[in-house]
């Protein structure tokens, strides 16, 4: 649920500077450019503090290197996060983005399969983790096809 927090608070925010001012943000692409970003931050962030053995636990037992699959997914969310600040690259990060979550999905797929518990909480369920994939690809894909 914090991704989704982050997302549309961030969003949000940002449209609030936009309307008060901030000539870059001015717009909703822009601020959802932002609030994606700040999701990114965070679940980025996640493959290196603490939630980094849960989403360790998370990646399905059949791939190889769990523990390196979730540093380079975490880099690679963080540099997305940074690439989407900048226009021009903000469109290209999207695309790769919204790729990469379709990418580590059957990751999440496979933890409500066997109804692991991570942090001491039941995974989100198949069809909530579906939705939310839903509204974050789609919010990537917005940047990623904005003209």
């Amino acid at each position: 649920m914090a991704p989704l927090i982050a997302l549309l608070t961030g969003t949000a925010l940002a449209r609030i500077a936009g309307l008060l001012g901030v000539p870059a943000l001015d717009a909703w692409h822009p601020a959802l450019r932002v609030g994606l970003a700040l999701m990114f931050v965070l679940t980025g962030a996640a493959h290196f503090t603490s939630r980094r053995s849960d989403l360790i636990t998370m990646v399905p037992p059949g791939l190889p290197r769990p523990d390196l699959l979730v540093t380079l997914t975490g880099v690679l969310e963080l540099a997305g996060a940074l690439a989407l600040l900048a226009p021009a690259t903000a469109r290209w990060a999207a695309a790769g983005l919204a790729l990469l979550m379709l990418a580590m999905f059957p990751a999440n797929v496979s933890a409500a399969r066997r109804r692991l518990t991570l942090g001491g909480r039941p995974v989100t369920p198949l069809g909530a983790r579906t939705a939310l994939q839903v509204v974050f690809v789609s919010a990537a894909l917005a940047v990623a096809l904005a003209g």
